[in-house]
């Protein structure tokens, strides 16, 4: 007799996608950007600057073969193969641990280089909510930093922090924003962001009546108000991007939004892919200045 197993409420999609209107023998230069995170990978590959391919996926056990195995997902409906990319960059928490790369660039260069991207030369200020940490990026038109700040290493108000209340409370992570609006009044933030405190005191608040979806809106609150604590430090444009898995949680971003009084900038890329994409275009930069492998 076997157990049920659990449900992984933590467990968000994992996907890939090709361009269907990119051919990508015809293209002269093919680069890939691997962004592998604390929470999630994502492998990019760039046809002459564009984007080809992609695979976004849970971080495994270690660097090296999440590395692998994103780019696998990326290339798996394609003809392409690791031997027709002419140059690598690895980025992020697992950056110099990708076994293909040539290089490693830091992921606060690489997102600012992805958001200008996927939002356009306009964004000047890019927040991105990782699996670990919070870094707000300045930066001008053409995605290069000018100014950055990062909190401490810590789960509070990260992604990490949301799928760990998404497994307490029993909630599918794809549903926390929206269950986080079913609620007749408004409650209090959570006073802690600390994922450890924040589970007691949610504990704590469903012994006393609160329901899920008041202790969802409480504890979403709090990390608006932790990221909103830190834009404001470094100051907000209204050219304002966001990128990262945590620009789908509209718990977080529509309450936040409410703080800065604007819209963030719309994207129809996936936000978590920004990493990945400005490191492959780095190594785009890279071979037309004649630095692809074998020159």
């Amino acid at each position: 007799m076997t157990e049920d197993k659990q449900p992984e409420f933590w467990r968000w999609s994992e996907t890939s996608w090709v361009n269907p209107a990119i051919d990508w023998e015809k293209a002269d230069i093919i680069t890939c950007g691997i962004d592998v995170g604390s929470v999630s990978s994502q492998a990019v590959v760039m046809a002459d600057g564009e984007l080809y391919c992609y695979g976004n996926m849970r971080t495994g056990s270690d660097s090296p073969n999440s590395a692998i195995n994103s780019l696998k997902f990326a290339l798996g409906n394609t003809t392409l193969t690791e031997e027709k990319i002419q140059y690598c960059i690895g980025t992020g928490y697992g950056r110099v641990n990708v076994p293909m790369a040539d290089r490693s660039v830091t992921e606060i260069a690489c997102h600012a280089r992805g958001a200008n991207f996927i939002y356009g030369s306009q964004v000047r200020t890019v927040l991105d909510v990782g699996g670990q940490d919070i870094k707000v990026i300045r930066c001008d038109d053409k995605g290069k930093v000018t100014n950055f700040l990062m909190n401490d290493k810590c789960a509070a108000g990260t992604g990490r922090g949301m799928e760990v209340f998404a497994d307490l409370l029993s909630v599918p992570i794809g549903e926390v924003g929206d269950r986080s609006f079913e609620v007749e009044k408004e409650p209090s933030p959570v006073s802690s962001t600390c994922v450890v405190y924040a589970k007691s005191e949610a504990t704590g608040l469903l012994r006393k009546g609160w329901n899920t979806n008041e202790v969802l809106a409480a504890y979403c609150a709090a990390m608006a108000e932790r990221i909103y604590s830190l834009l404001a430090r470094i100051g907000i444009e209204p050219e304002f991007a966001i990128t990262g898995g945590m620009a789908k949680n509209r718990g977080v971003v529509d309450r936040l939004k409410k703080k800065i009084g604007f819209e963030p900038m719309k994207t129809t890329y996936d936000t978590q892919l920004a990493g990945a994409i400005g490191a492959a275009l780095f190594g785009y930069a890279l071979v037309l200045k004649g630095k692809g492998r074998g020159k």
